[in-house]
């Protein structure tokens, strides 16, 4: 994946134009659109980047953070910058896949319920014993799930197929030949590689690494990163508010979007509109974390600190992006000091619904990025427009929507669904997440959304039966 053919649903959104409906049925009312309504006005200053130019200059330069050796136990959902090669055979040894009584084959091919063949008990073998008894003609083993099977054994026989006897047992039905054995080395010989570098550590590929013998892997760290809303009317969620204060949202949403991408974050919360406090604490936050993630203070407005403390470093570029919501946006990295590049840094709108998607179009490929990860972006589907709205004319829109499967009989399912829309014979379908449409600081209708539908630049209305590119986000 390069950054010059970025996966469009979620970089470039020109490529995703809203197609209007042409099934015959429930969407001939919509056949008279030849297309979507196009957008005539003016767009936005030619100094403003797409959403896809934005996204490139983001990752054009980013790598995945230098490898660490970490134990197993704390790898989960990092992803491995080396091979893991089996340290021996697995399984190391022929071992049972039952509880029942290791034999020789040959001394029960005869056996039935009316031929019952009893055998002298010489050994009581568990799993994780060291006893190797020699099993000689006439002789069985009772023997547990993974204990190493005995010489001379070559099968063995369920427990459910016998009396369960522990000096002599009875035995009822002959085995097939190496019934129930595992051997050694089925699953993988010593140096085979388990894990390929760029695997992402799941628990069953944890689980396939401590198989192979490993007790530690080499992995691109999570980044480490810093959340901050800034903003002198915002006050911690459950303290009491006066009039003009809110409760912090942002700072909450952030760090958590972080989390599931996979970064750690540290949120630190609510700041004032302070040049001075905001400038020390980023200072002090330079040399600890990887990624700082602000919110608030990018526009033009009197008392945008952020801009007003990043901007005069001349490492942090601030500039429109042709999208809505998330206009303003800034990007760019702390100094450096030492040779050592200093963290990357995100300025984000303020309001919640702009955060959000900023943070879903840009800061997202961008951790993933950082991590290692093979997928950076959103699974894409295409759905049909159940509910229409209207889009900026100039400007990519990402509408929060709620994604729903709809059966003929007119049932509502869950949102997993394949790539085309489709499941089972089901209709895909999206409806705006709010009444309130696409408002930027419609959080609460943001919580009912299931994903973002993707509007491209020069389409101004969006119409039920439409088909359009919605990228998932639960």
């Amino acid at each position: 994946m390069t950054e010059t053919n970025l996966p469009g649903a979620t970089a470039v959104p020109n490529e995703f134009l809203v197609r209007p409906a042409q099934a015959e049925g429930a969407h001939a009312a919509h056949r008279d659109h030849t297309h979507s309504d196009r957008a005539d006005a003016c767009a936005p200053a030619a100094s403003a980047r797409t959403v896809a130019e934005q996204l490139a200059v983001i990752l054009a330069d980013l790598k995945p953070l230098v490898p660490v050796r970490v134990p197993l136990d704390a790898a989960r959902g990092l992803v491995l910058a080396e091979d893991v090669l089996s340290a021996t055979d697995t399984p190391p040894f022929d071992n049972s896949a039952m509880d029942g009584y290791a034999v020789i084959r040959a001394d029960l091919l005869g056996a039935s319920a009316q031929n019952p063949i009893n055998l002298p008990v010489v050994a009581d073998l568990a799993a994780g014993t060291a006893e190797n008894p020699h099993l000689m003609p006439g002789q069985v083993a009772r023997i547990m799930t993974g204990a190493p099977i005995p010489d001379g054994a070559d099968a063995v026989v369920p427990i459910e197929d016998t009396d369960q006897g522990t000096d002599r047992v009875t035995i009822v039905r002959a085995p097939t030949a190496a019934a129930h054995v595992r051997r050694a080395g089925e699953d993988a010989h010593a140096g085979d590689r388990v894990l390929g570098a760029g695997s992402v550590l799941w628990p069953t590929r944890v689980a396939a690494a401590a198989s192979a013998g490993t007790s530690s892997v080499l992995v691109h760290p999570a980044p480490r990163v810093a959340v901050i809303s800034t903003g002198s009317e915002l006050v911690t969620p459950g303290s009491p508010t006066r009039r003009g204060q809110i409760p912090d949202s942002n700072s909450f949403l952030l760090a958590a979007a972080v989390t599931e991408a996979g970064g750690v974050a540290i949120r630190v919360g609510a700041v004032p509109d302070d040049d001075d406090t905001l400038r020390a604490l980023l200072t002090d936050l330079a040399g600890t974390v990887d990624v700082i993630v602000l919110s608030g203070g990018v526009s033009v407005g009197a008392y945008d600190v952020v801009k007003a403390v990043l901007q005069p470093l001349g490492t942090v570029h601030f500039g429109p992006v042709k999208m809505q919501p998330g206009k303003p946006q800034g990007f760019g990295r702390w100094p450096a000091t030492e040779n050592v590049p200093g963290p990357l840094i995100f300025a984000l709108p303020g309001n919640p619904v702009s955060a959000y998607v900023s943070f879903e179009v840009f800061v997202r490929p961008a951790l993933r990025r950082l991590l290692g990860h093979p997928e950076l972006h959103r699974r894409t589907i295409t759905a049909t427009v159940a509910d229409g709205w209207n889009s900026p004319p100039g400007r990519a829109q990402y509408m929060p929507v709620i994604v729903t499967h709809r059966t003929d009989s007119g049932t509502e399912t869950g949102t997993d669904t394949d790539t085309d829309g489709t499941r089972d014979g089901t209709h895909i379908e999206v409806r705006p997440a709010s009444r309130g449409g696409s408002g930027s600081h419609l959080v609460a209708g943001l919580a009912q959304a299931t994903g973002l539908a993707i509007v491209s630049e020069d389409t101004t209305h969006v119409r039920g039966g439409d088909l359009i590119t919605v990228m998932l986000s639960s």
